[in-house]
């Protein structure tokens, strides 16, 4: 199939300090690479919601007013405002609907309605979703659309940054701060570990919380998704989420069961190795590209550390820098999107 007949409609992203808007401006770019074509307006990063969204439903109609009957037509997930509006007018065109998953907000613990979750995804004739666990469960939970799976969300960005070794080892963590999501970071100091320090990249920190003499935390303040990337320095990333230090508990935490954590993709490009939990769905990518260490508890870390032979960190840098070639040219989005129009 040419892709004279492949779209997708930008939209205004709210720009933001948090790494919220990041992942779907990139998968625009991945669109554009693989031959799809922009109906609406340009990208747009107005900081105002409410202006946000009057461009936003402007450009979208002004898309789907264009949108060739009986194309291929992708759309990014969630899209809370004007969901129903955009796949309402591509079924009315005949279209195939193509749908990226980023978020799942039932698997989030931020809806209950897992019926009405999964009818919106039955919408789609094709969905690329985070993983094969994530597969797994739109399967059992009665999805029709045929499921691709990306592996590893791409983040377009060049680097030429690299892991550090130091000795304690610096464990950096990027992300929500708050006790909501990452409470486990304020007990991190009870594990009296003396084979590495944790620097803090993000909002939220609450510095109240931490012991003021010998803390292992030492916090580097919050920058956006493309100057974080020039302030990381460390030998190692950590995906960790909940209030528990033996498994990743809470909504957050058993949310990496089943998605593929965007900050994954971020220590890749700064060069890191990734520390993660053993159960995350991610664990398994990390494990077969051996570009880290997977963990049960925290508590094990600092023996993982004091044990890891020089030679197998050597071995886990040298493969970041494969994979991480591949997230900064949209590899992983456009293996998938070639698939699905494949199968198309």
């Amino acid at each position: 199939m040419s892709s004279e007949k492949h779209f997708y409609i930008s939209r205004n992203y709210k720009f933001s300090k948090n790494a919220a808007s990041k992942p779907k401006m990139d998968c625009e770019t991945v669109l554009e690479k693989n031959g799809f074509k922009n109906l609406g307006f340009k990208q747009s990063n107005h900081p105002s919601s409410a202006l946000g969204a009057v461009i936003s439903f402007f450009g979208i109609t002004k898309g789907l007013l264009l949108l060739p009957r009986k194309s291929v037509f992708c759309m990014q997930y969630p899209l809370s405002k004007f969901f129903g509006y955009i796949t309402n007018i591509v079924s009315l065109k005949k279209c195939t609907l193509v749908i990226i998953i980023h978020d799942v907000k039932f698997l989030m613990g931020k809806s209950t309605n897992l019926k009405g979750e999964v009818a919106k995804f039955n919408k789609a004739d094709f969905i690329i979703v985070h993983n094969e666990s994530m597969k797994k469960w739109f399967q059992e939970n009665g999805c029709s659309a045929q499921l691709v799976t990306l592996e590893l969300f791409d983040y377009i960005h060049a680097s030429d940054k690299h892991a550090m070794v130091s000795n304690p080892f610096n464990v950096v963590f990027a992300g929500g701060l708050g006790k909501e999501k990452s409470e486990f970071l304020y007990s991190m100091d009870n594990l009296k570990p003396s084979n590495y320090k944790l620097k803090l990249y993000g909002n939220g920190f609450n510095e109240a919380d931490v012991e003021q003499t010998n803390s292992i935390i030492d916090y580097q303040g919050v920058f956006s998704p493309d100057e974080v990337i020039d302030e990381i320095e460390g030998s190692f990333g950590l995906i960790w989420n909940g209030n528990a230090l033996n498994e990743c508990s809470g909504d957050f935490g058993k949310y990496l069961l089943y998605n593929n954590p965007h900050k994954t993709s971020l220590y890749l490009l700064c060069g890191l190795p990734v520390i993660v939990w053993k159960k995350a769905a991610i664990a398994k990518f990390i494990e077969k590209e051996q570009i880290g260490i997977t963990l049960n508890s925290l508590d094990e870390l600092d023996d993982a550390l004091a044990n890891l032979d020089p030679k197998a960190y050597a071995t886990m840098i040298s493969n970041v820098e494969k994979v991480k070639s591949k997230v900064a040219s949209g590899h992983y989005l456009s293996q998938a999107i070639k698939k699905v129009v494949e199968l198309v």
